[in-house]
């Protein structure tokens, strides 16, 4: 039976499938690093700047763990597919804030952050969605268990830090920006990650030597994905509830952000 499980057990038994998701899932949990240091450095505000710094460093650390993962089978990282890297492919479209901006030393002003921030909220949103998904799959594995259980409840913070920030920005009169930001961001990531998920397919299906049904229903299940989230889904993506777990990147690190997958 075709499945989300079958299909993510597949890639794991192959090595070179799995030396490509982890490279990219690597590639871009660096890349998203690096842009929150940045922002940190080029941020004034003495509140937000150290939970930026926090994210930044939760990023590093899941780019980390996914290295590690490969290493454990003697794999090295493979460069990521220009058609499959979700970051590049964001910014191209101008969302969030450009490597330019980024690369000067002039501070952000209240709207950049607004745009980060908002740009954080909509990729997390998909980042926690996929976690949990890999979670179902591989929570108990003895390889994997531990370190997806560790990147989804990180990602579980990420994503209730930026509806709090967002909630306290519109409190403060950005309202009308924000949900216009979010919108765009929203459709922008939409039309992205679709992309990106017929390029991995693509990819995969070379790599595992799918029969062109295989291929084609996995499409199909792209496509669907991305018609039900443009007609309805992007909802879940621009709303803004505050969390349960209020000042997630302010507190203290928990066990899981304090300690690494050996």
């Amino acid at each position: 039976m075709l499945s989300t499980r079958s299909l993510f057990n597949e890639i794991y038994r192959n090595d070179q499938a799995y030396q490509l998701f982890c490279s990219i899932a690597a590639g871009g949990e660096d890349q998203g690093g690096w842009e929150n240091e940045r922002i940190t450095a080029l941020t004034r505000d003495p509140v937000l700047a150290p939970k930026v710094a926090r994210h930044g460093a939760d990023e590093r650390k899941h780019g980390r763990i996914f290295t590690r993962l490969l290493n454990k089978r003697g794999l090295p990282k493979v460069p990521v597919p220009d058609e499959a890297d979700y970051c590049m492919l964001l910014e191209r479209q101008g969302i969030g804030l450009s490597h330019e901006r980024l690369n000067s030393d002039l501070p952000l002003t209240e709207r950049e952050i607004i745009t980060y921030l908002v740009h954080s909220r909509v990729t997390e949103q998909r980042a926690a969605e996929q976690m949990r998904q890999l979670v179902k799959v591989f929570g108990d594995h003895p390889e994997l268990g531990r370190a997806m259980r560790m990147i989804s409840a990180d990602e579980d913070d990420h994503l209730a830090y930026c509806h709090e920030e967002l909630l306290r920005l519109a409190s403060e009169g950005h309202g009308p920006y924000i949900r216009h930001a979010l919108e765009t961001s929203a459709r922008g990531e939409i039309r992205t990650y679709r992309d990106v998920g017929l390029a991995v397919t693509s990819r995969m299906a070379g790599i595992l030597r799918w029969p062109r049904w295989k291929l084609a229903v996995v499409t199909l299940g792209v496509h669907a994905l991305y018609l039900y989230d443009r007609a309805f889904g992007w909802r879940r993506m621009v709303t803004l509830r505050m969390p349960e777990h209020r000042n997630a990147l302010g507190t203290p690190a928990p066990p899981h952000a304090g300690h690494e997958v050996p």
